[in-house]
């Protein structure tokens, strides 16, 4: 089992944790944000948080809240991330009324994982298909690489977010799909068509476009046997990500572990965390990968 941070993020830092809120940079304005994850006592003092920060989110209900600003800042600002390539891409920060502001920096581990695939393998197609794809992140480091992408997420204001980062990426042609994940995986599996990547990152719980009703737990297996009949079987790349309070390492190990032996791929499983400059380890989600390829 692999725990996995992000390495050479100059552009986020976070700074402390505890008391279930993180204290985090984002380019050069701090935020202070809801993190349920954080259990315990934070190492700073609260005063010492608010001298730092430039705004603080405060939640209204359990599912969205105002921003307080402690200092001036926009309320939109540009965000970068670079690959070893030299390849960089960027996202349109905003202050949101569910707290969260565009990205998710621990999943810059994941970012580098699907750009150097394609980037660095010589592989007979690159197609890649990002599920749950929120604005873009894993879109976009695809794309970086040379690789074909189709985007698919139910919500059409955060797929317009999403190309608004491709465009600040200086990159184009990513196919953009309004569209409940589970269909959009069946429609494909009825075409045949193949990815050599793909990447889910599912809520807890969600709707699609029209309503559709996604729990995890009761829909994560049927969606990973029917992504598993969209992955290429001679070379591929294929992460699951879940953030879920309570969910084991084990969990994607179980729901990729046979098809691993079968195909003869690389399984490799582990947490995702982001370290804090004031020592604590904040844990964000459990992973599941396969890899493989022919070359």
């Amino acid at each position: 089992m692999q725990i996995l941070s992000p390495e050479n993020f100059s552009e986020y830092e976070l700074l402390d944790c505890g008391n279930f809120e993180k204290l985090e940079r984002f380019g050069q304005f701090i935020t202070i944000r809801p993190e349920p994850q954080a259990v315990w006592q934070s190492k700073w003092d609260k005063n010492v948080w608010e001298k730092k920060a430039h705004v603080r989110f405060v939640p209204q209900s359990s599912s969205s809240g105002t921003w307080k600003k402690l200092k001036n800042m926009p309320d939109q600002w540009t965000f970068n991330y670079q690959f070893t390539s030299g390849n960089k891409i960027s996202f349109r920060l905003g202050l949101t009324s569910f707290k969260h502001v565009g990205v998710f920096p621990e999943q810059a581990v994941n970012w580098t994982s699907i750009h150097d695939f394609f980037f660095n393998q010589k592989l007979n197609s690159k197609r890649f298909l990002n599920l749950f794809a929120y604005t873009g992140g894993a879109s976009l480091a695809a794309r970086a690489a040379g690789a074909e992408v189709t985007h698919v997420d139910s919500i059409r204001q955060v797929v317009s977010w999403a190309n608004e980062n491709m465009q600040k990426s200086g990159l184009d042609n990513i196919r953009w799909m309004v569209d409940d994940a589970m269909k959009f995986v069946k429609k494909e599996l009825r075409r045949e068509n193949f990815y050599q990547g793909i990447i889910l990152d599912p809520p807890a719980y969600g709707h699609g476009p029209n309503g559709e009703k996604w729990k995890l737990e009761e829909n994560v297996a049927e969606m990973i046997q029917c992504v598993l009949g969209i992955l290429d079987p001679d070379e591929h790349i294929l992460i699951l990500n879940a953030y879920s309070l309570g969910f084991s390492a084990l969990v994607p190990e179980n729901l990729l572990r046979t098809y691993s032996k079968e195909r003869q791929s690389d399984l490799q499983i582990g947490e995702l965390f982001l370290p804090s400059q004031s020592g604590f380890k904040l844990p964000l989600g459990v992973w599941g990968k396969l890899t493989k390829n022919v070359r």
